[in-house]
């Protein structure tokens, strides 16, 4: 037992002479994926245990000692076990003085305690320097090497030394440290992990919202308005038909969404005179929010197109053609060919298809390992000046569509607009808006404004003028 402490102190070998003596407290599932991880970068490794024996679980390669044991080697200490189980770390306290502990632990729910794991840590042992890391990487991260997950790890602590260790630990084995100053910090990193898809739950509940919506608006004019005045049962296109209604214009609504608050934080600006007041809680969350409400309006655009692909094969729509043909067969006649249909058809699927391209090409610039190859005025230029170029293919595309509809009184049924009407208002409001935004005028206005001009008020004016008059 000597010899191997002796080792373990030394290094061991080559590799030992490069990397310091790791002690991880706690065999759990991250404790044995984070010494296995750390084994594999060169890094001896120690672990900690009530029961020195229990090591049939453990990477091959590490070793086993009683807590005071393991503390004895190694100046920074892991502690991947659960708050709950602290108990044991007050008896170590003059042992942990002066070295590194890390605190990796997580809880079940936001704001479980009134303090971070961390500061309660750090009131057990306040000899030792707690450090919070590594919460945010995975056991199973750990394991894969990071192909398949993210490298970001948080750290926060009051030490910059002892934090830059841990930082240093994280780089040597892949993954990539973010300083997050001070252990004020450990909560929010504490809590991090336990958020799901926070960005996009705004996204999601208006996506649910418009897509119940128009689901149910489409129902009752296409399918319930039928069977209630002509007794047609219709029911078959809640499968394909209705769906399709419903994508294009939840689409057409989210891609615009997407443009709306910042033209709508244009003209706050416009009316304050400044950039320098904060705009309301309200439009901040949904201006942050911007990418995910993109990413789901291409989603919904691409299923779309699915099911316009599908359109053809189904057998409702191949019974009506050979109908049509038996008809005209019957008739003897033949179906002269509209050249306005024609144009209408053509106009419509292209301005979708170019709609569509570049609906995919804002949602790649969007991805991180694009748009971080870019700089900011090729990102602009995409996402702003082609993302309106798609919003107004795709308002032309749904335009065509309906084309001299809303002028024939058959189409309202119970009074009530086609669904593609309703999809139209929104963007449309937001190309016109933008329209006046672009006019000379008032562009050069807004970029005054955001190069820092501010309109001063009349009372100031005033107020101005009476204090020169006064010292003159």
């Amino acid at each position: 037992m000597k010899m191997e402490n002796s080792l373990v102190m030394t290094g061991g070998g080559e590799n030992a002479n490069k990397r310091d003596t790791i002690c991880i407290f706690g065999t759990g599932d991250f404790g044995r994926s984070l010494g296995m991880r750390l084994l594999k970068s060169g890094y001896p490794v120690v672990y900690g245990s009530r029961d020195a024996r229990n090591s049939t679980l453990l990477p091959s390669g590490a070793q086993v000692f009683s807590h005071v044991e393991a503390l004895n080697t190694s100046k920074i200490i892991f502690l991947a076990v659960h708050r709950e189980n602290y108990d044991f770390i007050s008896a170590l306290s003059d042992q942990l003085d002066g070295k590194v502990l890390v605190d990796v632990s997580n809880n079940l729910k936001v704001n479980q305690y009134p303090e971070s794991n961390a500061q309660y840590l750090s009131q057990l042992v306040p000899k030792a320097k707690v450090v919070k890391g590594f919460n945010t990487v995975s056991a199973w991260a750990l394991q894969s090497g990071n192909f398949d997950a993210s490298s970001q790890v948080f750290v926060c602590g009051d030490d910059n030394q002892s934090k830059q260790l841990v930082m240093d630990v994280a780089r040597s084995i892949g993954l990539t440290p973010l300083d997050q100053r001070s252990l004020l910090a450990a909560e929010e990193i504490e809590n991090y992990p336990l958020q799901l898809f926070p960005m996009w739950r705004l996204p999601f509940r208006i996506t649910a919202g418009l897509t119940v919506f128009f689901f149910i608006y489409c129902v009752v004019i296409d399918i319930i308005y039928p069977y209630a005045k002509e007794n047609n049962d219709f029911s078959y296109k809640l499968a394909i038909s209705v769906p399709n209604r419903v994508f294009p214009n939840v689409s057409l609504i989210l891609l615009s969404l997407v443009y709306l608050p910042g033209v709508i934080a244009a003209f706050i600006q416009l009316h304050r005179g400044t950039k320098y007041k904060r705009f309301p809680d309200w439009l901040d969350r949904w201006m942050l929010c911007r990418k995910q409400l993109g990413l789901v309006a291409l989603a919904c655009a691409f299923l779309h197109v699915l099911y316009t692909f599908v359109l053809p094969t189904r057998y409702s729509v191949r019974w009506r053609w050979i109908n049509s043909l038996i008809e005209e067969s019957k008739k003897n006649k033949t179906m002269q060919i509209s050249k306005v249909l024609s144009w209408r058809l053509d106009l419509y699927f292209a301005l979708g298809i170019l709609g569509f391209a570049l609906y995919i090409l804002l949602g790649i610039t969007s991805l991180p390992s694009v748009s971080n190859n870019v700089n900011w005025r090729e990102f602009r230029f995409v996402q702003s000046k082609l993302g309106y170029v798609t919003l107004l293919l795709c308002t032309a595309h749904a335009a065509v569509y309906g084309w001299d509809r809303f002028l024939q009184s058959k189409r309202y049924r119970w009074g009530l607009p086609q669904a593609y009407m309703l999809g139209m208002v929104i963007p449309c409001t937001v190309l016109v808006l933008k329209l006046i935004l672009i006019t000379p005028c008032v562009d050069k206005m807004i970029t005054r404004i955001r190069q820092g001009w501010e309109r001063v008020p009349k009372d100031e004016k005033v107020q101005t003028f009476v204090n020169k008059s006064s010292l003159v």
